[in-house]
């Protein structure tokens, strides 16, 4: 089983200091839209993923990625899942940063793992263990296939915590995907063992002109 993570494209949440769960975001920005055309137009004309499913997060931003993607990859979108979402914000779902900071304070997710980020949220340890049990899932339920993720930075980082088993919290040294990035991981179930192939890809970015 081949998996693909694909970062959404930039998004007004980030640009607009909100808490972007399915209340706070608002999908792409217009050079958010152009990244996702470019990986389009890419996979198009260079045929590096003959993928079998496309599945998104449900949330706005990974669904208009996976809209622009998909005619790239000659499919539709298969499936839109939760498990695929960033860590859940609960009710600090649309907020701005600086409400955020007032109701509930700052504080450190790695130094306080079990703290969930707002009542109804995730934690740091909750939220890697959705992670991993989602990649399980997909490793079971697509053996054989191609699958194409459209989801978000947290989950492809705690992708490679939880398979390359990486302590957390590290070291201080940090991932950081791309927008439109491509993560390849390769599934043996004979052997129950992940494979990293590729991070962050984003060759198909190179011609587009940055922001700004």
């Amino acid at each position: 089983m081949r998996l693909i993570l694909v970062r959404h494209g930039d998004a007004h949440a980030g640009f607009h200091g909100v808490v972007g769960g399915q209340t706070g975001c608002t999908g792409l920005t217009p050079h958010g839209r152009a990244q996702a055309e470019a990986l389009r137009d890419h996979l198009a004309e260079s045929g590096r993923v003959r993928a079998d499913v496309l599945l998104a997060s449900v949330l706005p931003r990974a669904i208009e990625t996976a809209s622009i993607v998909a005619p790239g990859l000659g499919l539709e979108i298969s499936g839109q899942e939760c498990d695929l979402c960033e860590l859940h914000t609960g009710e600090a779902d649309g907020l701005t940063w600086t409400e955020y900071a007032a109701r509930y304070g700052s504080f450190d997710m790695e130094a306080e793992p079990d703290r969930v980020f707002a009542p109804a949220g995730e934690s740091w340890n909750s939220f890697h263990q959705r992670v991993q049990r989602t990649l399980e899932r997909v490793a079971r339920d697509y053996e054989a296939q191609t699958v194409v993720a459209v989801c978000h930075a947290g989950v492809i980082m705690a992708s490679m915590r939880v398979l390359l088993g990486i302590p957390y919290p590290g070291t201080g040294a940090r991932l950081r995907p791309t927008n439109t990035g491509l993560t390849e991981w390769a599934h043996d179930p004979s052997l129950a063992r992940w494979t990293l192939h590729s991070f962050n890809d984003t060759s198909h970015l190179l011609g587009l002109a940055p922001v700004g």
